[in-house]
């Protein structure tokens, strides 16, 4: 019987799931997947580690599916699935872990409600990635639970990166910059070392570009500043996320068109990025697809801020040796990063159009002065890292009855 660790990223209406075999103090994939469009028209869907599909299910169009009920499902598949499988602990991604949690904790009913008051900070994501938590307890108790951060690989970053230029009287209240996708940035500084070894000890951006985007500025693999700062909308254009706004225009909001905080809320987290500069759509595919003037006014304006905020982290840095591209945008889309690669020419990034069409790893010409480079981030392999390590290792061991 082989000890497994689950670990789940759920968001409003989806959660996503892997499942890592531990031997040896080793993590191996066994299975990931999802369970999706829980409102609307739920599906679940499963591969393994070679991403072949190994199960489907929906319930329908205007099927509605609990969280809970999702991670029924998922449970229930694994254990299907799982050939003697024994459960010892889930990991799960928190997006926010404010300025007390700089790394991963066990999941006790404490840490869940201090996590709670971080809601605030990230309202898309945070009340989401607690729910499954919850669950499991009820569902087993005694089962070990461990919450990860995107904030806490920022944590090294020096204070003057952190601070806003408010009055003491705001900032004592935590309000400063702290950054995101830290488990992204935290995966590729550990694999750096491997795949491009004078990056990994060098003055290193790279660029997380999804749905959600940023940039984080690492020397010697430690993050010294990032563009999102207080809250997970701000820096970097994204799908449907403003990124950088005047505090200006939130007044003029209020002010000169009578929009509540519930309805700026909307605007800068839903209704904005891609999805509002285009009127089509925050899909980068949909997107190239169309031939809409305001589809490409919607990606130039993608390129441009990336290429400005670039500048910005080079210059935390005091130069430049290497650029890292991941995410879905920047894992696949060859045209963002050849064209984010020819706005950066002046710090001496030299494209290697061939390399870059086949998605690296290296896209950048051997003469190149800053590399390039495109490394698929893992996530999920970084949450069951810090959950074995977190753990009982007695625990790891074959025992019958654990179940999500």
């Amino acid at each position: 019987m082989a000890d497994v660790i689950l670990v789940l990223n759920a968001g409003s209406s989806s959660i996503k799931y892997s499942a890592f075999d531990v031997h040896g103090g080793a993590l191996a994939l066994v299975s990931h997947g999802q369970a999706e469009g829980l409102f609307s028209s739920p599906r679940f869907t499963a591969f393994d580690a070679k991403g072949e599909k190994t199960g489907e299910h929906a319930w329908g169009d205007g099927a509605t599916l609990e969280h809970a009920q999702a991670i029924a499902h998922i449970a229930d598949f694994l254990r299907a699935r799982g050939g003697g499988h024994h459960l010892v602990a889930v990991g799960h991604r928190v997006v926010h872990g404010g300025a007390r949690f700089t790394k991963p904790v066990i999941a006790t009913a404490e840490v869940l409600a201090e996590l709670d008051r971080l809601t605030p900070l990230a309202p898309l994501h945070q009340p989401h990635n607690l729910k499954p938590i919850r669950i499991v307890a009820e569902r087993n108790p005694a089962m070990p639970q461990v919450a990860c951060f995107d904030t806490a690989f920022h944590a090294t970053q020096p204070a003057l990166a952190q601070a806003f230029a408010l009055p003491d009287s705001v900032t004592k209240n935590g309000v400063r910059r702290y950054g995101f996708h830290g488990l992204s940035y935290e995966y590729i500084a550990s694999a750096l070392p491997d795949v491009a070894p004078d990056a990994a000890g060098g003055r290193t951006v790279v660029a997380h570009l999804g749905n959600g985007a940023s940039l984080c500025a690492m020397l010697a693999g430690r993050s010294v500043a990032s563009t999102m700062g207080f809250t997970a909308v701000d820096g970097l254009m994204m799908g449907t996320r403003c990124g950088n706004l005047d505090p200006g225009v939130i007044l003029y909001l209020l002010d000169e068109l009578g929009m509540n905080a519930r309805e700026i809320e909307d605007l800068l987290y839903r209704g904005s990025g891609l999805l509002g500069v285009s009127g089509i759509s925050g899909d980068m595919r949909a997107l190239f697809a169309s031939g809409d003037d305001r589809a490409r006014f919607a990606i130039d304006l993608y390129v441009y801020r990336i290429a400005r905020e670039l500048g910005s982290m080079a210059a935390a840095l005091h130069g430049l040796d290497a650029v890292v591209f991941t995410a879905g945008i920047g894992e696949h889309a060859a045209e963002i990063r050849r064209r984010v690669c020819e706005e950066a020419q002046w710090w001496g990034i030299e494209l290697d159009a061939r390399a870059n069409e086949s998605n690296g790893p290296r896209i950048s010409a051997a003469s190149s002065k800053v590399s390039a480079w495109v490394i698929p981030t893992n996530e999920e392999l970084m949450i069951a890292r810090h959950t074995l390590e977190l753990i009982d290792p007695a625990r790891v061991a074959p025992t019958e009855g654990a179940s999500a």
